[in-house]
Parts: C-alpha cells; structure tokens; sequence
C-alpha cells in the first residue's frame, strides 16, 4: 500500500491540504516503523505525535467549519471523534503487546489510512467546496 499525498485528495482549500499531507506523510512514517518491526517505544512515539497532529488538524478544521457556518458540521465531527477512537484502540493494541505487530500494521493501513483517505476524499472535499462557494458568492 503506498500511503502518499495524491491529486485526489487535494480539497482546494491550502490550510486544509497542508494539513493533510503533513499528516498522511506521518501516517506513512509511522506504518514503515510498524512494517520494520521497530520497538514499541518508537511506535507510541510515533502515535503520540499523530494523535497530537490529529488532534490539531481536526481543530482546525473544525473551527473553519464553524466560521463559514457549515452545515454538516455536528456529522463531521462525529466522523472525527471516531478516528480518534481508533487512535485510542491503536494504544490499547500496543499496550498489550510488545509492539507493532503485522497485525497491528494491517489495523493501521484499514483503520487509520484507508479512513483518512476516504474521509478526505468525501467529507474533507465537500467543506472545502462549501468554503469557496462561502467565500465567492459572486461565482454562483
């Protein structure tokens, strides 16, 4: 699976597509060090910065949401505090474990990034397109 930041996730909004490759390069740092076997101290690290990263990124957003009044907001953030569930779950799977397994690796590339690209390429894009319609009336 190769995890990098393609033309079909770009939303057209420059802070939100910052944002995501920021993060989908992390996501793709952090499934290299699970698929290398890398110790179990070096992967929460590495999921501690992309819940951190996570954590901010959905802020963001959200508060971008909030000032263009989107309406789908209540379901977007939904959306997002499922991912941070699965981040969570992700830190019980190391806890009980002596680390990243390919177990655990194939829980990150279904959960975290095959969610994300998804996410982003549904949800992520129709704020984006809500944003400009917002911000260029004149265009309608």
């Amino acid at each position: 699976m190769i995890i990098e930041f393609e033309d079909t996730l770009i939303t057209g909004n420059d802070t939100i597509d910052g944002q995501h490759r920021e993060l989908i390069d992390r996501i793709a740092q952090f499934v290299r060090c699970c698929e290398q076997g890398e110790s179990k101290v070096k992967a929460i690290k590495m999921l501690d910065y992309l819940d951190e990263y996570t954590n901010y990124h959905f802020t963001a957003e959200e508060k971008l949401q909030e000032e263009v009044s989107y309406p789908e907001l209540p379901q977007h953030r939904t959306k997002h505090e499922e991912f941070k569930k699965t981040i969570s779950s992700l830190y019980d799977y190391l806890d009980e474990n002596e680390g990243p397994t390919e177990e655990f690796t194939e829980l990150v590339k279904k959960n975290v990034v095959s969610w994300l690209m998804n996410h982003i390429k549904a949800f992520d894009r129709s704020v984006a397109e809500y944003i400009n319609l917002v911000e260029n009336p004149d265009r309608l």
